[in-house]
């Protein structure tokens, strides 16, 4: 059958604007290039720039869908099978639109297809080798990172308190940050502050969030409770020794880990109040608990019970 219409299909794969921010535009150019040089029509552009290792592309599926929906063949024009799919799931749907007519030309100017058992055959074998090598760059990926850490080199977002050296691709302590993180751990191994009082204090040096705000207790104790900062590297469950100078000695650490593991024990109160109907009693208008409480009047004290309006007002 003879295809009038052709979707032109573009992608890369970071979704960063720094990232591969030519290839699409080297696509779109020589894509043009070809279709002119072919007499191909191209009725509609597809874009975007989404990884194809999983399924789930909203171009991708959008266009599907207007393949599923139109009356007539549709041809489709990217640069390289890769382009289009590196998953299973994407590479059949193509095979099955071909397979039912919907697509009866897939053009590539740098690969060969034509809807026949023996082009099927190959386009299959194409996003074969390309599912193959989206699976094998992500094992290298994490071999690589394991190395990286069995040599002690630092691998994720560069805690506070430490720059990234591109020329030893390790972490080093920053100059004044450094400092301000030592100083930090000190003054809580004191035993004198909170990490509410802590807050301040960075807030005081200059230290806040990235809206300008105080930095949250939760991050505070995430911080002094972080094993990097004494030269031990922690990823999934796994350590490693860093290769890189740590800023606070191992006594210091222990001795913060003590006080917060000291201040985070619940206190215990000497006067337990029992009341006999807390538990047996439910509010008639919202169904939230009963709580009770004592109250002096009328010569006496009495014990009242009400509702504890934790889930409305009542």
């Amino acid at each position: 059958m003879e295809v009038k219409k052709y979707f032109l299909y573009a992608r890369k794969s970071s979704e960063a604007e720094e990232k591969q921010v030519m290839s699409i535009e080297a696509q779109l150019v020589e894509l043009g290039q070809y279709a002119n040089k072919e007499n191909i029509n191209i009725v509609e552009r597809f874009i975007e720039s989404k990884s194809a290792k999983q399924p789930g592309r909203a171009e991708f599926n959008r266009m599907l869908e207007k393949i599923y929906a139109s009356n007539e063949p549709i041809g489709v024009l990217a640069w390289h099978p890769d382009r289009i799919a590196r998953n299973s799931v994407d590479g059949g749907q193509i095979i099955y639109l071909i397979d039912i007519k919907k697509i009866t030309s897939l053009r590539f100017p740098t690969f060969w297809f034509e809807p026949t058992p023996q082009g099927l055959f190959m386009l299959q074998v194409s996003f074969g080798q390309s599912k193959y090598y989206s699976d094998n760059l992500s094992q290298n990926v994490k071999r690589g990172i394991r190395q990286k850490l069995r040599r002690g080199e630092y691998y994720g977002n560069v805690p506070f308190g430490y720059t990234y050296n591109h020329k030893i691709r390790n972490i080093e302590p920053d100059p004044y940050k450094a400092k301000v993180l030592k100083r930090v751990f000190e003054l809580f191994a004191e035993g004198n502050h909170t990490l509410g009082t802590m807050r301040e204090q960075l807030a005081l040096w200059g230290v806040v969030n990235r809206n300008g705000k105080m930095i949250g207790k939760s991050a505070i104790q995430i911080m002094m409770n972080s094993r990097t900062y004494i030269g031990i590297i922690t990823m999934k469950g796994e350590t490693y020794e860093g290769s890189y100078q740590p800023i606070i000695e191992k006594t210091l650490f222990k001795k913060v880990q003590s006080i917060l593991k000291q201040n985070s024990r619940p206190r215990k109160s000497r006067h337990k109040h029992v009341f006999p109907f807390t538990d047996l009693l439910k509010c008639g208008e919202c169904g939230c608990s009963i709580t009770a409480q004592y109250a002096k009047g009328n010569g006496g004290t009495y014990i009242y019970y009400r509702c504890s309006k934790k889930k409305q007002r009542c």
